[in-house]
């Protein structure tokens, strides 16, 4: 801190033809001591401030330092985030894509399923139709089988009548014959 020394004792108002008076050697080297002792005072006290000064920009620079290393590293982070989210994004796209084929795949799988069951359900029927089909079969082979002897049997009689027949018409005319002559005979007498 500076003080400011007075130049003059007297007044401001003071008449310009009045001369101050020497001052007194004694007292004025006290003052300069005092201004000197005073001015070293304020040296040693800007000193001691410019050192402080100078240690906290240091300390300053030193923390400016840590930050910018702290924020490099964080940068660097950062970074790695980024690239971690990219993949983490990348495979949440191929599993929201897989979890939609799957979802595809599970309704195929349904609709087949159904299919498959409406198909097992046809083959059911039909195996049951096929069944039934073969047994009215074999019921009509048997019946075919049954009337086919029925008609052999009456074929065979047939074929017996007609050779009683035909015995009966040689008999007939044999008989005819006999009679005719028979006639004639009785005629003749």
């Amino acid at each position: 801190m500076i003080t400011k020394v007075p130049t003059s004792t007297h007044s401001a108002r003071s008449p310009p033809s009045i001369k101050p008076s020497p001052p007194q050697p004694t007292n004025t080297m006290e003052k300069i001591k005092e201004k000197l002792n005073s001015l070293r005072a304020e040296a040693d006290n800007a000193v001691a401030r410019a050192e402080a000064a100078e240690a906290k920009n240091k300390q300053y620079e030193q923390q400016l330092l840590e930050k910018e290393q702290e924020n490099a590293s964080l940068n660097v982070k950062i970074g790695r985030l980024d690239g971690e989210l990219n993949e983490a994004e990348t495979k949440l796209a191929e599993a929201k894509t897989a979890q939609a084929d799957g979802e595809h795949s599970k309704t195929t799988n349904d609709s087949l399923a159904r299919k498959i069951v409406l198909l097992e359900e046809e083959l059911d029927a039909a195996e049951k139709n096929v069944k039934e089909t073969t047994e009215k079969l074999r019921q009509v082979d048997v019946k075919a089988e049954h009337f086919e002897r029925q008609v052999q049997r009456a074929e065979q009689e047939r074929d017996q009548w007609e050779q009683k027949y035909e015995e009966m018409v040689v008999k007939y005319k044999a008989s005819q014959a006999e009679l005719d002559e028979l006639m004639k005979s009785m005629e003749g007498l």
